[in-house]
């Protein structure tokens, strides 16, 4: 491993991150690198306006709506209380028994909480497809309401610049909802629980206080959907009345209560060990936990574990004779036969491996499409889709997983709302979200196959849920494991990362760099160095091609900071249009969580004009602070699925609090030729990858799979 000595200059050091920053759309992305492990779980947050074409993000959007909308359908025509399974008593008992009330119809009071709700799982019912969207996209606000709106925050001192996203979030009649209850304000991204009691201070005077019933559940309500925000489908019981107390909510079980009755979340009880038989004693209790959980995840949740029983537990569609599955599997190598002779026969099935493993998804799309099935394949973003589709000579059935979804990409729709294909290869499946998956498990039609193909080291998902990782560890359908390893001194130095080693290897053509700093400012400086001259002079990758990551957005050495050094040296410019120029380099977020890496062609009255993976794209004036950022340098979590010939990590003494071996293992690994470290963490990053692993995130998904599903494969 070769080290290039740093600058002789002194340079002071600057302020670490403050954590003082609002975050917008393309921050997002960043939200499950939180952390976790805090009671009050806290991150740091779109798309153009309605068309007569839709952009691929509205059309996504708008399917992710109607599938939101199907399962709230599904969910209200089961009967009976939420599943149970054993017998509680206490809080636990009167939180269920409160949920029980509210499904009634009635609020519950004192007479509510004499017994338990009796364990029942509802039964499943057949799959409703969901039907295609197509114009179903919210409306922008009425300027009414934008007004009216203007005029509620006006009064209560907050700043004018939150007027769109209140009149979006809150739709029609905001301002009435604000005077009738201030801590709505907590439903806009960014705004905080003591910036929501000063603006409801202002409005109620003498009548606001701590122990408001209305102030309790919006905490509540905020609380979850920071733990969303960090990966959770829901908090277990004790931690979020031990974060509602953190937040200054007197009664914090009164506050959960009050937040069920108003039907603002939902409340589980999920055995410790699913897999575990009943007690023989009847009066022996089974050890359970009790989730509170936000009902758009907790319904979606439902709806994969439903979508990929039905995937499991029926037999796929008898495409070609075993004879011809088998001679395929025959003339593959190694595990690609491996993972060609499970999927013939299964209808859910697991691939890991590294960058090298893109070949075994590959030549099985291939054997697919021979035996005459319509097989696709899909990946997180546009960088992914290009690079697997160089893997098969003449492909045309590789799309993204939102453009899948919105019918902007791929095979479209049958009459039934079905995807239209057979088989369906999923890339980057660590970077699904339940509510994503809820919707491509939902929307395959019967008979058809999964596969869902990863590297289960690189970092989960922005949304909530870990749905690969679950479904490894729950083991209920075949799992192929390559054993193809990556090649060369990078893919030697990420494999070890991957097991919880740092290695130091033989680099001799300078495939990977260690480069020490003191500070931030050193740390940003040789950045610019590398990018600009180092590594274009030394390996042969010039600046367009090298992309450089780092842990955050704010601090010394956090994206803002470097993508404003980069610019001046690569790119310098009055930055006229928002504060881009023709050429620059950026990030675009059509959706939180989606990073699509691109640059500015020009401005003009419709918006700024961007090409990202070749495609033109537009963002309105009004969307551009939001949803567009200069893109020279990137966090780990928005480049994951992208992979670049020269990569530059940078890791400042500031950022030590956010390595973990996952993070490490995809900022590592997204360097195909040549990695440079920009070095300030010392001890830090050997920490990370030795003892410091995923970050946890509670998910119900096991328990909802166990009850469905026979006996593991």
């Amino acid at each position: 491993m070769s080290t290039e000595p740093g600058p002789t200059e002194e340079t002071e050091p600057e302020e670490a991150p403050t954590g003082e920053d609002t975050p917008t759309a393309p921050e997002e992305a960043d939200a499950a690198e939180s952390d976790a492990e805090e009671a009050t779980p806290e991150a740091s947050g779109e798309q153009g306006e309605a068309a007569p074409q839709l952009s691929e993000a509205e059309a996504e959007l708008a399917a992710q709506k109607v599938e939101r909308e199907r399962i709230a359908r599904r969910k209200a025509e089961k009967q009976g209380p939420v599943e149970s399974g054993a017998k509680l008593s206490g809080k636990a008992a009167d939180l269920l028994a409160a949920v029980r009330a509210v499904e009634s119809g009635a609020k519950p009071v004192a007479a509510v909480f004499s017994e338990p709700p009796a364990p029942r799982r509802p039964a499943p019912e057949p799959v409703q497809r969901p039907q295609p969207a197509a114009a179903d996209v919210p409306a922008a606000p009425a300027a009414e309401t934008v007004e009216s709106v203007r005029g509620v925050l006006t009064e209560g001192g907050a700043p004018e610049a939150l007027v769109p996203q209140v009149a979006a979030a809150l739709g029609e009649g905001a301002a009435e909802q604000l005077r009738a209850d201030p801590w709505q304000l907590l439903r806009v991204s960014g705004v905080r629980p003591e910036q929501a009691d000063g603006f409801a201070r202002a409005l109620l005077g003498a009548e606001c206080g701590p122990d408001d019933e209305r102030r309790g559940r919006a905490v509540t309500v905020w609380l979850l959907e920071q733990a969303a925000l960090a990966g959770h489908t829901a908090l277990e019981l004790p931690t979020l009345v031990a974060a509602l107390g953190k937040q200054g909510v007197p009664d914090a079980d009164a506050a959960v209560q009050n937040t069920l009755a108003e039907a603002e979340a939902l409340v589980f009880q999920d055995a410790l060990d699913p897999r575990a038989p009943e007690p023989e004693d009847e009066d022996a209790e089974r050890p359970v936990r009790v989730l509170v959980g936000l009902e758009r995840y907790a319904l979606a949740e439902e709806s994969l574990a439903d979508g990929l029983s039905r995937l499991i537990n029926s037999a796929p569609k008898q495409d070609g004779s075993a004879e011809d599955w088998e001679r395929a599997a025959g003339s593959a190598q190694a595990s690609a036969g491996e993972l060609i002779r499970a999927v013939a026969g299964h209808g859910l099935v697991l691939h890991t491996g590294g960058e090298a493993s893109l070949a075994e998804p590959a030549a099985l799309l291939q054997a697919a499409r021979e035996l005459g099935l319509r097989a696709w394949a899909a990946a997180h973003g546009p960088l992914g889709r290009d690079r697997f589709a160089a893997l098969i000579p003449g492909a045309t059935t590789v799309t993204t997983v939102g453009g899948l979804l919105s019918g902007t990409e791929g095979p479209g729709r049958d009459a039934d709302g079905a995807l239209d294909l057979d088989l369906l290869v999923v890339l980057d499946a660590p970077q699904l979200d339940v509510e994503t998956a809820a919707l491509l498990t939902e929307s395959l039609p019967d008979g058809a196959r999964l596969l869902l193909a990863g590297d289960p080291a690189v970092l989960w998902s922005a949304g909530p849920g870990r749905v690969f990782a679950d479904l490894l560890a729950a083991r209920v359908c075949p799992q192929v494991a390559s054993r193809r390893p990556d090649p060369g001194p990078l893919g030697e130095l990420v494999s070890g990362i991957g097991i919880g080693e740092l290695n130091q290897v033989e680099a001799p053509g300078k495939e990977v760099v260690i480069v020490p700093v003191r500070d931030a400012g050193e740390a940003v400086h040789r950045t610019v160095q590398l990018v600009a001259d180092s590594v274009p002079r030394a390996i042969g990758v010039p600046p367009e091609d090298t992309q450089v990551i780092t842990p955050g957005h704010g601090g010394a050495a956090g994206t803002r900071a470097l993508n404003a050094a980069l610019k001046e040296r690569l790119n310098p410019g009055p930055g006229r249009f928002g504060g881009f120029d023709p050429g620059d380099r950026v990030a675009y977020s059509p959706t939180p969580g989606r990073t699509l890496p691109g640059q500015v062609v020009k401005a003009d009255a419709e918006g700024l004009h961007l090409t990202c993976s070749g495609e033109a794209v537009v963002v309105p004036k009004d969307r551009v602070d939001q949803s567009v950022r200069h893109g020279w340098a990137l966090t780990a979590h928005q480049a994951v699925g992208g992979r670049w010939p020269a990569v530059v990590v940078v890791l400042p003494g500031d950022a030590t609090q956010s390595l973990t071996r996952p993070w490490v293992y995809t900022a590592f690994g997204r360097a195909s030729r040549h990695l440079s470290v920009v070095h300030g963490a010392e001890q830090a990053l050997p920490r990370a990858v030795t003892e410091l692993g995923p970050k946890p995130r509670t998910t119900r998904l096991p328990v909802l799979l166990s009850p469905q599903l026979g006996q593991p494969t």
